[in-house]
């Protein structure tokens, strides 16, 4: 597959729009963080003249020119036979139930064991090379440790579809998560930008400026003694988001070795059965049990749910047989 070109011309009434909203108009079914990240990569070029800022200021009569590189071939990774959880499966797209410990693509030197070698041996001339080499069909991710839904595409128009949707928010994504404490207030909403932690770069944490827009939305499902049980929606989808927002009112996920609540969950657990589930859980309480979206391809509304792990169940029987009284000190 070879690269494909598209030139365009800014009109007198585009005079002053930036290159990444110029060119969002212009291509259909492409999303503005793809956009974006083509333009900081040297594929768009104004007048000949490479541009790699996507807020360049585009003038009238100006001549934009953006290439679309092909798919990356996919050689390099060797695909891995481990069974997945598949909840749906067509020609566009799978959705499917990742589970707790596994990497969605290679990172960190690590290309074994991850979704996208199992993809791979699953449907390995199916993938959609938008992602490139170690990420092909890769729309969203969810951290190593965290369980639950997601969606792979199939096709380079399906990503795009995808894409297009999660940049306008419009793909319902639902959480769980047990939590150390509980918030005053039954249901809130935590607006706060994102950046990566320049004392840790495994971490990111909130700033006031700077960071990356987020929003989680929260409704308490649950309260327990030292504990509660949330239901939570993304706005935004930024890396550790729900983690680092839940850190930051003071109420980390229970079993979060990162952003302190594996040591306080521990720390706050004063029954045998607690202590034990929660050494067992090993990982964040962090579960993505809903995704809802429009197939791009059918225009079918389409929404998925997985259970709860036993991991996490157990750590939740154990809240509420302590709540009632019914548990072993």
């Amino acid at each position: 597959m070879t690269n494909r070109r598209q030139d365009y011309h800014v009109q007198e009434d585009q005079d002053g729009t930036r290159l990444d909203r110029f060119l969002i108009r212009k291509t259909e079914g492409v999303s503005r963080t793809y956009l974006q990240k083509l333009i900081r990569a040297g594929e768009a070029t104004v007048n000949d003249k490479i541009a790699k800022q996507p807020s360049y200021q585009l003038q009238h009569g100006d001549r934009v020119c953006l290439t679309f590189p092909a798919p990356r071939p996919l050689d390099t990774l060797q695909p891995e036979k481990v069974a997945l959880d598949i909840l749906y499966e067509d020609s566009h797209l799978i959705v499917l139930n990742k589970p707790a410990g596994m990497l969605v693509h290679p990172a960190n030197g690590v290309n074994v064991g991850t979704l996208v070698n199992a993809l791979l041996a699953h449907c390995r001339a199916d993938l959609s090379g938008i992602g490139g080499v170690e990420r092909p069909g890769i729309v969203h991710r969810l951290d190593k440790d965290t369980s639950g839904i997601l969606v792979v595409a199939k096709t380079d128009v399906v990503h795009r579809g995808l894409a297009v949707q999660f940049e306008k928010h419009s793909i319902t994504r639902q959480y769980v998560a047990v939590i150390c404490g509980a918030p005053v207030e039954t249901a809130g909403t935590i607006d706060a930008q994102i950046a990566r932690s320049r004392r840790d770069r495994r971490r990111m944490t909130t700033v006031e400026t700077g960071g990356r827009h987020a929003v989680t939305h929260y409704e308490v499902l649950e309260v327990y003694p030292k504990f509660a049980l949330l239901q939570l929606a993304l706005e935004t989808g930024r890396l550790h988001q729900i983690r680092v927002h839940l850190q930051s009112i003071g109420h980390p996920v229970a079993g979060d070795a990162i952003y302190g609540g594996e040591q306080r969950a521990l720390n706050d657990a004063d029954t045998v059965e607690l202590r034990q589930a929660l050494t067992r859980l090993k990982r964040q309480a962090l579960h993505a049990r809903l995704l809802g979206f429009l197939h791009p391809a059918t225009g079918e509304n389409l929404t998925f749910s997985a259970p709860m792990p036993e991991d996490i169940q157990r750590v939740i029987g154990a809240l509420r047989r302590k709540a009632t009284g019914q548990h072993s000190l």
